[in-house]
């Protein structure tokens, strides 16, 4: 059935015209409580998945973007500036969600703030990796550079990855061994990177043998991803409706379940248009909490997933 014509003043698509809810960053703790930002509403949400409450955790969140449970389980966080320019914290923090002990373990490298970090992965060793992009207000770049680094136990930071290696770094994740790095390379400009990277990363954090798992140009890229026990990849990606000229529709919205090798699997179909994040979580670690728009969605899987404080 065509358009009412009659009753529109132009023919022009339906837009958005304002975002009350912007989903990134799910994380899931062993007792079933989902963790996820709100970047448009500047706090964290937790979900009781047992009563199915929703309430916020944390407002105020320094526009928190990327959120992820550590080896001994306590909450690190990608305090960004995409959403609300100039008014995010623009550092990383971590939180012992049984205290309340709150500490930041970063906001700097060599004197400059950190343009947005992003997402986050975490060792069993206790280092820590986390994305640097810019997405918004670029006049706002104390760096003259987009960057993935390394946080020690010690509290030493290391740029160890950058331009022109990657172009724009987004999300994070580590294989289920912990020998592997990847890396999503986002960058929405026309002929823009839509790359999952794969780095080999030595037992002192050092990365070497940078791979192209798959791209998904000229597509919308990944955003999020997280990984299974068997290696398998499993990303946020694709789009219905492109946004600009940099992407096309040839990748559908969903969960992209690809081999480490680079072999699609399959996708898990999403109805929301800006799919964002995915975690791992229920007793069996066989629950995908994906998040997307305004929406936390959850499917069952036949995997479990690899996340480092529940290693199975």
């Amino acid at each position: 059935m065509g358009l009412p014509t009659d009753f529109l003043e132009t023919a022009t698509p339906v837009s958005a015209a304002a975002n009350v809810a912007f989903l990134e960053g799910p994380t899931a703790t062993a007792d079933g409580r989902v963790f996820f930002s709100d970047i448009a509403n500047n706090r964290i949400m937790v979900l009781d998945t047992a009563t199915g409450d929703c309430q916020p955790w944390r407002i105020a969140s320094g526009c928190a973007n990327g959120l992820l449970f550590n080896a001994d389980g306590r909450l690190l966080a990608c305090e960004g500036d995409n959403w609300q320019p100039h008014t995010g914290n623009r550092r990383i923090s971590r939180t012992d969600i049984q205290t309340g002990q709150y500490e930041v373990l970063t906001d700097r490298f060599e004197g400059a703030r950190y343009n947005a970090p992003n997402d986050i992965a975490a060792r069993s060793n206790g280092q820590i990796f986390f994305t640097d992009p810019c997405y918004g207000d670029r006049t706002q770049m104390e760096m003259e550079h987009e960057s993935i680094y390394r946080i020690d136990p010690d509290g030493a930071v290391t740029r160890l990855i950058t331009q022109p290696d990657i172009q724009r770094p987004n999300g994070i994740a580590l294989s289920p061994d912990e020998s592997t790095l990847y890396i999503v390379d986002s960058c929405p400009v026309v002929d823009g990177n839509r790359k999952i990277w794969a780095f080999t990363l030595s037992d002192s954090g050092e990365v070497s043998d940078q791979r192209c798992v798959i791209d998904f140009a000229p597509g919308r890229g990944v955003d999020g991803m997280a990984v299974d026990t068997q290696g398998n990849l499993y990303l946020a990606a694709g789009i219905a409706r492109p946004r600009g000229p940099h992407e096309t529709d040839d990748v559908p919205p969903g969960i992209w379940i690809v081999t480490p090798a680079g072999e699609i699997q399959g996708r898990i179909p999403i109805p929301e248009d800006v799919l964002t994040n995915v975690t791992f979580g229920g007793d069996d670690l066989r629950t995908l909490f994906v998040t997307a728009g305004k929406t936390l969605f959850q499917t069952r899987t036949m995997i479990p997933g690899f996340v480092v404080h529940r290693k199975l």
